[in-house]
């Protein structure tokens, strides 16, 4: 039974602490020191400065943040500990910045007045656009407090029939863009449908009308229609420092170091290429000068 959902000032305080968190990481704040210091900045009225000094402990002694989320599963839900465990995955390309970005604007439509379908369509493009994997990412959203039953079990069930259903299809069966169109097409004002709508008409329709086309497009238009939340995109590495010469220059210095110690270890270097090789006459600049002097006199 899904748990009930936080009050809206936890939300509010939950998207401030991930926005923090993701600011102080990109200026190489060490994350227990983010923490101790984000813990103060949090309203104490809040049940956040707990759930911060309980993960502040589980840093201490785990070095990971989500196996003491996944410990206050009556505060974070199952799909936060999901994404910040798929960050912290040693094996996992997620970048860390982009899941607190994640967290962060999922806690500020929760702040605002969510709906189960926008909160769905939000959770599941961050599966899809970061290739978290659909089987643990849907299982740990069907967990979520916003659904009620008919949601969680309509979530696990579209889990296994993904790639043999078009997404846009299990939407707009479930809407009552489907329930209105039946009723049209079949004359059937009195039509049922045998379970429960979970997607409103303009869900539907925009849903039908992307049938067959990839769902990145009908997330897109369920978001500029009917606001649903944007899901952050990954950015690119930063390549300025490839674009700093004095860096390029400090690094092939560094290869030339590390080349003479290998060699030096496998007694292999020879000094006498480092020694300064005298300058032969016929190349001095004195005599070629003395030379060109002597010319010019011949020739007056």
């Amino acid at each position: 039974m899904p748990k009930a959902p936080l009050e809206k000032e936890e939300y509010v305080e939950q998207a401030y602490f991930f926005r923090v968190f993701r600011e102080r990481l990109d200026a190489n704040v060490p994350s227990q020191e983010i923490l101790r210091s984000v813990k103060e900045e949090i309203l104490a009225t809040t049940k956040l400065p707990l759930a911060i000094d309980f993960l502040m402990g589980e840093m201490i002694l785990n070095g990971r943040m989500s196996e003491g989320m996944a410990r206050l599963g009556h505060y974070f839900s199952e799909f936060q500990t999901f994404i910040v465990a798929m960050a912290e995955d040693d094996y996992s390309r997620f970048d860390q910045r982009t899941a607190w970005e994640i967290l962060q604007h999922e806690a500020e439509y929760l702040a605002k007045q969510p709906t189960p379908a926008g909160l769905f369509v939000y959770q599941f493009e961050c599966l899809s656009r970061n290739q978290l994997g659909y089987d643990r990412g849907m299982r740990a959203m069907s967990a979520d407090s916003l659904y009620d039953e008919h949601w969680s079990e309509w979530i696990l069930r579209t889990r296994l029939k993904l790639g043999t259903t078009d997404f846009a299809d299990l939407i707009s069966l479930r809407s009552q863009f489907y329930v209105d169109e039946y009723r049209r097409t079949n004359r059937d004002p009195s039509f049922e449908p045998p379970e429960q709508v979970l997607f409103g008409a303009k869900a539907g329709r925009i849903a039908f009308a992307n049938r067959g086309r990839d769902p990145l497009y009908m997330f897109a238009a369920l978001q500029r229609h009917l606001g649903y939340p944007k899901v952050p995109r990954p950015q690119p590495p930063n390549s300025q420092e490839r674009l700093i010469p004095e860096l390029q220059a400090k690094m092939l210095q560094m290869e030339k170091r590390i080349t003479l110690l290998e060699r030096e270890a496998k007694d292999q270097l020879d000094l006498s290429e480092f020694y300064v090789k005298p300058e032969t006459p016929s190349s001095s600049p004195w005599k070629n000068a003395a030379e060109q002097e002597l010319n010019g006199l011949d020739g007056q």
